[in-house]
């Protein structure tokens, strides 16, 4: 009996083991899948995030695949009320960072890549990648040193007061717009965002512009997906995220520039603001236009917009005949007036020829003023009688 006991304890102790060996074998075999098929997280990205994410070159579309392209570089002022939720709250509040700080902490925690600002010429390589260090010291913001820190892997400790988001009142972004032939529609999506510092000179006056940074839409994904934020004031609760506010488009953002062969802004090409605003709009609307001109419509579009032309038309008639009553009633009305004029005028003629030989006998007989009064006037038909 107590042999057998000391059998089976044998058993359970090496079937045990033998999970314990085959469990670790298979995270192993996992680690060594995932290095092998070149697939490496960013620190703080876990792998299920870019599960739910999906990997940017596996949806990418080919240059052969796209059918019509355009980029389109915006300007977004915080100071509009469609922008605030990217600067609101200015100061980390239960949990809730602003735009700006989100960036800037992952940036100094080495995280988060940031690319020089060129002027239109935007390029996302490793020799363009600036260093942080670099980006503290220009922009005069203080920090530390944090543990862990290397030459290749540098850290950095910032204290929240320090953090110049106050400063960020507007950003640049490089929004692309494309034509995928494979899945037949138009696609729009944020390529880069680049915070603006607002900082005003030594002898005050208009805050003068700094572009910091770019950073990649793409590589800023994971964590905008994580912060919650408010979208308007009707509703009081964080309904959407960072990602959602991008993704549909909620930002009001001017055009300022877009991608040409001179590498020339819309006020450089429309010196005159009315030129300059007709040409931001014009660029708009062939934008979201671009699309509906490719398809046939169907026979309930046209008959819509049959309806809508038969109501402009009718709409443009009324107008006219409007018109044209007024000016009618107006012309006749103005004829009524000169022929009452003139009737006036012709009576108050009439009169005052009467009116002047009168007063000149008055005048040639100033004694006998009562030549003719009633009594000559009778004496007359008297006689007639």
């Amino acid at each position: 009996m107590i042999r057998l006991l000391i059998t089976i304890i044998t058993l359970s102790i090496s079937a045990s083991l033998f999970a314990q060996e085959s469990s670790s074998s298979s995270v192993v075999r996992r680690r060594d899948n995932d290095q092998r098929s070149g697939s490496s997280s960013a620190p703080g990205v876990t792998q299920r995030m870019q599960s739910r994410l999906g990997d940017p070159s596996e949806s990418s579309v080919d240059d052969s695949e796209r059918q019509w392209m355009r980029v389109i570089y915006r300007r977004l002022d915080l100071n509009k009320d469609a922008n605030a939720p990217l600067y609101y709250p200015d100061e980390p509040i239960e949990g809730q960072d602003n735009l700006f700080r989100i960036i800037f902490a992952h940036m100094a925690d080495g995280s988060l890549k940031g690319y020089e600002y060129l002027d239109g010429r935007e390029v996302f390589t490793p020799e363009y990648q600036v260093k942080m260090r670099d980006v503290l010291d220009r922009f005069y913001i203080l920090y530390t040193e944090a543990k862990g820190s290397t030459e290749k892997n540098p850290r950095f400790t910032i204290e929240p007061a320090d953090v110049p988001a106050g400063e960020v009142l507007s950003y640049y972004m490089v929004e692309k717009w494309e034509f995928d032939k494979r899945n037949n529609r138009m696609k729009r999506s944020v390529e880069a965002i680049c915070p603006v510092l607002h900082r005003s000179g030594d002898f005050g006056g208009e805050d003068v512009r700094y572009p910091m940074f770019w950073v990649k839409y793409s590589d800023l994904r994971p964590y905008l997906v994580t912060q919650n934020i408010f979208t308007n004031d009707d509703n009081n609760l964080a309904t959407a995220t960072y990602d959602d506010f991008f993704q549909l488009s909620l930002y009001d953002g001017e055009i300022y520039k877009t991608r040409n062969l001179k590498n020339k802004s819309l006020m450089q090409l429309h010196p005159d603001p009315d030129d300059l605003a007709h040409a931001q709009d014009s660029i708009q609307e062939r934008l979201e236009g671009f699309e509906k001109k490719l398809w046939v419509p169907s026979l309930d579009e046209l008959a819509a917009r049959r309806e809508a032309a038969a109501e402009a038309e009718a709409l443009a008639a009324a107008d006219e005949s409007e018109n044209t009553d007024g000016v009618s009633t107006e012309s006749s009305t103005k004829s009524a007036r000169k022929s009452t004029a003139s009737r006036t005028k012709r009576g108050s003629g009439a009169s005052g020829s009467k009116a002047k030989p009168a007063k000149a006998l008055k005048a040639k007989k100033p004694k006998a003023p009562k030549a003719s009064s009633s009594s000559a006037a009778r004496s007359v038909r008297n006689r007639r009688r």
